[in-house]
């Protein structure tokens, strides 16, 4: 029996009993800089005409953009531990943060749907009359803000934590842009009824991205296969490898948003092929899967007969 480990390196080539790391997350600071100090300067302008104005669109929004830039925060800092290398005690690093933060941002995110439901329920039971210009420019503001933050994480697409942060606000955009509508309507209406159904359309959708974000990020924090990769596809794979006659134990985890894993056993009657089969599987695991590190233990007769 033996046992090969690989991972692969900068260059794309495996190492084969070395140790080298994939390649380094993108440094996002200064984007998650720029969006934060813009929205914690909306969220209070947004907040105080909202309460001003009277409208519960507004502040609904205000709600969510607060939480968005709590969201912002949490990807930033994870984003920075994911960075750190690893260390005695922390043998993979930092890199699991960026899930536990999409777990604390779907969390509260659920808080301030739960807090903006409670009192747009008050304000449908109780209408108040509306501002809808008040409504209409500021809302206009969010939308060119949003859209402004959105853009600053548009090519971080490969990174779930960072897609996150721009989903997070190219939605806060569209919501912006239902506020405006809603102003404008109640401008040509006159009914302010409109104003806190608007605010329960803005926590629909709220409530729709998060259950999603809690869904994902659950996923991986119990070490799911990622949504990318197919389990069985990966076995039939190694399975056919020449010389492979029978895959088990095999384990596929997130070790990060944009790191996977992979552990297995291999059955090879003829013994371990040396270091270019393994750097030919690291490859090809990493360019047809998107699985970042590999461990394989290799055996002659399969170890486990009851399983492993």
């Amino acid at each position: 029996m033996g046992a090969a480990h690989s991972h692969s390196g900068n260059d794309g080539h495996a190492h084969g009993a070395g140790h080298a790391h994939a390649h380094a997350p993108k440094d996002f600071g200064r984007a998650f800089a720029i969006g934060v100090i813009l929205n914690t300067a909306f969220v209070i302008v947004e907040a105080t005409y909202g309460f001003l104005s009277g409208s519960m669109a507004l502040v609904a929004d205000a709600g969510h953009n607060l939480s968005d830039v709590m969201a912002l925060l949490l990807a930033w800092a994870a984003a920075v531990a994911a960075r750190k290398p690893a260390t005695g005690r922390y043998t993979y690093g930092f890199k699991s943060s960026t899930i536990l933060a999409a777990i604390a941002n779907a969390a509260l995110l659920f808080i301030a749907v739960g807090a903006i439901l409670f009192e747009t329920a008050q304000r449908l039971l109780d209408p108040q009359p509306v501002e809808g210009w008040t409504m209409i420019v500021v809302a206009g503001i969010g939308v060119v803000i949003n859209t402004a933050t959105a853009l600053l994480f548009v090519r971080g697409q490969e990174d779930i934590n960072i897609r996150g942060a721009f989903l997070h606000m190219a939605a806060d955009a569209l919501v912006s842009v239902g506020v405006v509508v809603a102003g404008a309507a109640i401008l040509l209406t006159g009914r302010q009824w409109i104003d806190p159904v608007t605010s329960l359309l803005i926590i629909a959708v709220i409530g729709w991205g998060t259950w999603g974000l809690a869904r994902d990020s659950l996923k991986m924090g119990l070490n799911a296969v990622p949504a990318g990769i197919d389990e069985k596809e990966v076995q039939g794979f190694l399975t056919s490898l020449d010389g492979v006659e029978r895959v088990h134990d095999l384990h596929i985890w997130p070790m990060s948003t944009t790191e996977t894993a992979l552990t297995a056993h291999l059955v090879m009657p003829g013994g371990n092929r040396g270091d270019a089969f393994l750097a030919s599987l690291s490859h090809d695991l990493e360019h047809r899967f998107g699985i970042h590190h590999m461990t394989v233990q290799i055996e002659r007769t399969e170890q486990c007969a009851g399983g492993c």
